[in-house]
């Protein structure tokens, strides 16, 4: 298909080159009713301006890459869809590449992005370890990066963080004080940050309540909920099963739920389950599984408006933005009541 150019607009119309441009730009020095017709024309031959063009002359590609880790969990969707509800109303194009939990394709997809002359980067690391001196090499060449989720508090850039730590803690109290004794947390890889302050936050209530060593353990899981279902099913066999679990994320809780029930052991009658990350499916669980609410849609949406603001303003001091969220108590979790 042949692209129409500014060029057959003016040769079709009679008029140089300058004055179609004029039109097209809206600028004082034109009639307005030479401007209506060069556009009524424009329109009628298909007339596109040309982007690459546009963004040559601003000396920005209008683009910005987003890398997450996985596109399976609900959590990064949520979030790539407030990146987008900032980025596209400021009239960027948003590139979103997966990681695959990957290291290697992490940064080969940087490099990507990056030889695609993006403006910025939104990143959802895998972890804090494996490309962080990558990344640091890429802020200090002056490229805008904002981090956001398995990123340390202590890290030097600007980033978007959960209070992982609070409301871990206040998950594992609402158990405590439904009156269970015996509470193992199902947890993440152990390099993760957010495991680490979920795992803290588990372990600060073990303490603050003063609940025995003897009454909790720390299962490492992983993320999935096949590594849910796994980890649980061992238990079951080991004859270890607690009152209840504490999981690092809803899938995890899903697949440990799953496992329960193929061994008929009943939710939460005989153990209670707690989630992490508020995932469509904790409301229609069976029972419905009690989840803790992380606004990423929200967080989504201040990473692109922190982005913007480096882009846009040079703005590169580093920020840190933590975000606050919400118990939703649910079945899997309340004690039953016993009439006597």
């Amino acid at each position: 298909m042949k692209h129409v150019t500014i060029k057959d607009v003016a040769r079709k119309l009679g008029v140089s080159i300058s004055s179609v441009s004029r039109a097209f730009n809206d600028k004082y020095d034109i009639k307005p009713e030479t401007k209506a017709r060069i556009l009524s024309v424009a329109d009628e031959l298909g007339y596109r301006p040309n982007p690459i063009a546009k963004k040559l002359i601003k000396q920005q590609s209008l683009n910005i890459g987003i890398i997450v880790p996985e596109f399976i969990n609900d959590f990064y969707a949520r979030v790539i869809i407030g990146v987008q509800q900032v980025l596209i109303a400021k009239g960027y194009q948003v590139l979103i590449m997966q990681s695959d939990e990957n290291p290697d394709l992490e940064r080969n997809n940087t490099k990507t992005l990056l030889d695609n002359f993006v403006d910025g980067l939104i990143v959802c690391p895998i972890n804090e370890h494996d490309n962080i001196l990558y990344f640091k090499k890429q802020i200090s060449q002056g490229v805008p990066i904002v981090f956001l989720g398995r990123i340390s508090a202590g890290f030097i850039g600007s980033k978007i963080i959960f209070d992982d730590y609070k409301w871990s803690l206040f998950a594992t109290e609402h158990l405590i004080n439904q009156g269970y004794q015996t509470i193992y947390h199902l947890s993440g890889d152990p390099q993760f940050s957010v495991s680490k302050k979920r795992k803290a936050g588990f372990l600060k209530a073990m303490e603050k309540h003063k609940i025995p060593e003897s009454n909790y353990k720390i299962i490492a899981a992983g993320l999935t909920a096949e590594a849910g279902e796994l980890a649980t099913t061992q238990l079951i066999q080991k004859e270890d099963v607690p009152e209840a679990l504490f999981c690092i994320n809803d899938p995890v809780a899903l697949g440990a739920m799953k496992a329960l029930r193929t061994y008929h052991i009943n939710i939460p009658q005989d153990i209670a389950i707690v989630g992490c990350t508020e995932t469509p499916m904790a409301p229609l669980a069976y029972p419905p599984l009690t989840s803790i609410t992380q606004p990423a849609v929200e967080m989504g949406a201040s990473a692109a408006e922190l982005l913007l603001r480096q882009i846009e303003h040079g703005f590169n001091t580093p920020q840190t933005i933590t975000f606050d969220g919400l118990l939703n108590i649910r079945e899997s979790s309340t004690r039953p009541i016993v009439n006597s």
